[in-house]
């Protein structure tokens, strides 16, 4: 069965959802403690008021006159008329002394409670309902000369139940109310708190190849959100250096790419004009053969490079003598050195930890550097040495140097920095190799270089353990 696709949830939705169930939670805890504590309130002041009149009427027992106050306080007022107390006296025969007018009709003697002594009376009265009138009933003891009477009084509290009522649903549309006017301000502060991603959305719809140089304009974004916008224009920012620098690298891969094959372009068309010697067809292949392998040196610097940007490229690191390594590679170039009466000499001894494949292939582009760079009569010295953390592999030549201008840029891609300097046979790809075999070591590589005073180029080597825990 196929899972069933849920839509993204919109954060303006739940930011309302949440605001408006917060809003309601406050409400209903704050007004509901409210209406507790009114209720609460008004039943234990109506609980006084009943056991004030309890206590006033058994104190009347105990006067000579009684009988006359009873009465006076049951003809207050005429039958009919509402009272907030209908009283009832009964005798210890169960006779009735006194009753409020019409009280049997609707509050029979059984229904009330037993006798309460003074300490609790009228503290939990009991409720009674009948019809649409709601009473609370309490009962008391007591004597009158020899006779003891039981007085019953019920409470009508009716009034107080409907007001009740009329307060719980007044609350309820209060918090209808506020969930409503919750929802509303909801959407409005949302929408207000959103607007800049919407001017970020803007932003975003107008960058193109032609328009990486935008930024957003983050000093006018909330606080919580100008890291985004600060992350947002490190991104454009690194999105415009990379597309620069790769419109330069395809720039200057055609260059490189269109010469050698032009020149084999040429060389067949020339020697196709007419018949040609088996020896004038024999410098022809040459040639090419020659170009095929210039051709097929920069694909496989182009492959490693690559290789290098996407952590590709196979490591795998030993212990190694560093110095023995150096030696073997200046042995290689020796016969060059000699022919160009260039001296090369080797100093220092250090183990080294890394590839010694990609070693070889550094040093090695190193000393072809300096070789193509060093004029007749100069010295090339290539120096080993183990720092704390590290080990440094220097070349040093006595060549023509680099001017001041270009050192930031020898590292790049293609990049020589004259026409001299390329005229030599070089692809600009040395240099970068170099860089990227250290990077891959997590090591480094730097180089300073004066004019007609010569060369140095530095690549540092992490130490063993230095390498492992950063690998």
């Amino acid at each position: 069965m196929f899972s069933r696709r849920t839509e993204p949830r919109s954060i303006a939705s739940q930011l309302v959802v949440l605001f408006t169930l917060a809003a309601a939670l406050l409400l209903c805890c704050g007004l509901g403690a409210f209406y507790v504590i009114l209720v609460r309130h008004a039943s234990e002041e109506d609980n006084l008021f009943l056991k004030d009149k309890l206590l006033a009427l058994h104190a009347d027992l105990s006067t000579a006159n009684w009988t006359k106050a009873l009465n006076e306080e049951l003809t207050v007022l005429r039958p009919g008329e509402h009272s907030a107390y209908w009283i009832r006296v009964i005798d210890s025969k169960g006779h009735t002394v006194a009753a409020t007018p019409g009280m049997d009709a609707f509050l029979p003697p059984q229904v009330f409670p037993t006798d309460s002594n003074l300490s609790s009376v009228a503290l939990k009265p009991k409720n009674y309902r009948t019809g649409r009138k709601l009473f609370s009933l309490a009962a008391i003891s007591g004597k009158a000369g020899n006779e003891t009477y039981t007085i019953q009084v019920a409470q009508d509290r009716s009034a107080d139940e409907q007001f009740r009522k009329e307060f719980g649903l007044l609350l309820m549309a209060a918090v209808a109310l506020g969930l409503v006017a919750s929802a509303l301000l909801g959407i409005t502060v949302t929408r207000s708190g959103l607007r800049p991603l919407a001017e970020m959305i803007r932003s975003v719809n107008r960058i193109g190849p032609g328009h990486l140089h935008e930024r957003v304009a983050r000093k006018s974004w909330p606080r919580e959100l100008q890291p985004l916008a600060t992350a947002f224009d490190g991104m454009l920012h690194r999105l415009e250096d990379s597309f620069t620098r790769l419109s330069q690298f395809s720039a200057d891969l055609a260059h490189e790419l269109r010469t050698p094959v032009a020149n084999l372009l040429g060389e067949a068309q020339v020697s196709l004009t007419r018949n040609r010697t088996a020896e004038e067809y024999r410098e022809v292949i040459e040639s090419s053969v020659a170009e095929c392998e210039r051709l097929s040196g920069i694909i496989d610097n182009l492959l490693f490079l690559a290789r290098a940007d996407a952590a590709a490229a196979p490591i795998a690191p030993t212990l190694f003598d560093g110095r023995a390594a150096i030696e073997k590679i200046a042995s290689f170039y020796e016969t060059i050195a000699e022919e160009q009466q260039i001296s090369i000499s080797c100093t220092g001894q250090s183990d080294v930890y890394g590839d010694p494949t990609l070693f070889r292939r550094a040093v090695s582009n190193l000393l072809e550097n300096a070789l193509h760079h060093t004029p007749a009569h100069g010295k090339i010295v290539v120096s080993i040495a183990n720092r704390p953390t590290q080990v440094e592999i220097s070349v040093q030549d006595s060549g023509c140097g680099i001017g001041v201008e270009h050192i930031p840029r020898v590292f790049d891609r293609f990049y020589r920095a004259d026409a001299s300097r390329s005229a030599k046979g070089g692809t600009g790809l040395g240099l970068a190799l170099v860089k990227s075999i250290a990077e891959l070591h997590r090591g480094s590589v730097a180089l300073s270089s004066e004019v007609n005073r010569g060369t140095t180029v530095i690549v540092t080597f992490p130490n063993k353990h230095d390498l492992k825990s950063n690998g």
